[in-house]
């Protein structure tokens, strides 16, 4: 898949039918294309009912890590993985950077505020969220959604 120069990004083999992972390198043109791949990806898992809440925290988390888990690095150095996973009843939608900083979780969420609401809506959208520190460098933030199909 070829995108402009300052932009590459792949996807990788499917880990399982289960698993799908898109390498983002570049700008941050790359949202675009982590809001794509999830439409594909959820639509080939019939998941349609769940794209928007999915696409909504999986640009969420991918800003976040762009923002401020990546805030010192060029752009040539940008390396962020968006992957998605289907488990029994939850989508899990996990963003990797190159960061060992913790999520910033506001504590008081003003309505008219530009920035630092990400996080509230990922907690809105989630049954759970949270993240890890990967070894020897860097974390995921990851948000479960839930994949049952809403009642009439």
């Amino acid at each position: 898949m070829s995108s402009p120069a300052q932009f590459r990004s792949h996807e990788s083999v499917r880990d399982s039918s289960r698993t799908a992972t898109l390498h983002l390198k570049g700008g941050r043109e790359g949202f675009a294309e982590a809001r794509d791949f999830t439409h594909r990806v959820l639509d080939g898992w019939s998941l349609d009912h769940c794209a928007d809440d999915a696409v909504t925290v999986v640009a969420e988390l991918a800003s976040n890590a762009v923002l401020h888990g990546l805030p010192h690095l060029s752009t040539d150095h940008f390396d962020v993985r968006l992957r998605l996973s289907l488990r029994r009843s939850h989508l899990m939608c996990a963003v990797t950077d190159p960061s060992d900083s913790p999520p910033l979780y506001p504590h008081a969420c003003d309505d008219l505020r530009e920035h630092g609401r990400g996080l509230h809506i990922v907690e809105a959208l989630a049954e759970h969220w949270g993240w890890t520190r990967r070894s020897p460098v860097g974390k995921t933030v990851w948000a479960m959604l839930p994949t049952r199909t809403p009642s009439p």
